[in-house]
């Protein structure tokens, strides 16, 4: 990693916490559809993985994945307009949260039925297979996700046919209250048999990002599937309406201590390499603008609610 990447890891990870921040607030004050999904703690996992694709590759987030959306130019407003159910947000106020994509970025839209974009990925790595380009496919599962019959069916499809796909798994702690060594006997690499595994500090940013790196070219040497498992921690709620009271304190102030982004901070100034002066700043006013000019946008007219769903008959 030069130094050009390592800013635009920051301010990746950096503008992932703000934006989530704002929603947060817009959330409190009764202005959201539904609640809000932090990856406060975690913003390392989907910002450096990725940040290491190439802009051929394809991604499918997970809810707590927003940071990847943002590395792949969605921007701010767009979330916004979103979770408010604007009828100028990229599903015309028809769904909310980050449940949409895009095909020119490279977004593959997130679905909240956990797991089910790994056969998906599966389907679009293969693609890229048949059509002998050199590309590859992401997603992301967390320790819950992991659980469920999707999660198998995907990987196993992806290991029998050697699929270029990586599967990034964030190991963050809880699946909702539950911790792991009550849903499963082993550490969550230990789940993806015959897929090649990779485990990494989920909170070193650049560990994450050389980790990734190497599971990309893993996949384009025709060498089959990677399982990326990120050793992490949830520092929210399962989302804004969970006060994680069942959670130790201690654990989540030890967790606390290893907050990947002042930790990149460090890892940055360890190498003389400096951060870009004011950005907080600016990236703060940037999203309060966006924010007002998502509050400002029109509603959904109700005459449209079916666009888009039927036919027009000819």
């Amino acid at each position: 990693m030069d130094h050009a990447t390592a800013l635009r890891l920051h301010e990746a990870m950096l503008l992932t916490r703000l934006t989530e921040e704002r929603l947060v607030k817009l959330f409190r004050q009764g202005k959201t559809l539904g609640s809000v999904y932090r990856s406060l703690g975690q913003e390392a996992t989907a910002c450096a993985t990725a940040l290491a694709l190439g802009p051929e590759d394809v991604i499918a987030p997970l809810i707590r994945n927003l940071g990847s959306m943002l590395v792949r130019g969605v921007q701010p407003e767009e979330i916004f307009l979103q979770y408010l159910g604007r009828a100028t947000g990229p599903t015309g106020g028809r769904d909310h949260n980050n449940h949409f994509g895009g095909i020119g970025r490279g977004i593959v839209a997130t679905t909240s039925m956990l797991g089910a974009l790994i056969p998906v990925m599966a389907g679009v790595a293969l693609s890229f297979k048949q059509r002998n380009e050199r590309r590859v496919a992401m997603t992301w599962i967390g320790d819950g996700g992991s659980s469920t019959g999707a999660f198998y069916e995907g990987l196993n499809i992806a290991v029998v046919q050697k699929l270029p796909l990586i599967v990034v798994g964030e190991a963050n702690g809880y699946a909702f209250s539950t911790p792991p060594e009550r849903q499963m006997a082993g550490p969550l690499s230990s789940r993806a048999q015959g897929a090649f595994t990779l485990t990494v500090d989920g909170n070193d940013a650049a560990a994450v990002y050389a980790a990734a790196a190497e599971a990309r070219q893993h996949c384009l040497a025709g060498l089959g599937p990677v399982f990326l498992v990120c050793e992490t921690f949830r520092l929210s709620g399962h989302a804004e309406h969970d006060d994680q009271h069942y959670v130790d304190p201690a654990l989540l102030e030890a967790w606390r201590q290893k907050d990947p982004i002042p930790r990149f901070e460090a890892w940055m100034g360890q190498r003389h390499w400096p951060l870009e002066t004011g950005l907080a700043e600016r990236l703060a006013a940037a999203l309060a603008a966006a924010a007002d000019q998502a509050l400002a946008a029109p509603w959904p007219d109700p005459a449209s609610l079916t666009a888009g769903v039927f036919e027009s008959g000819s």
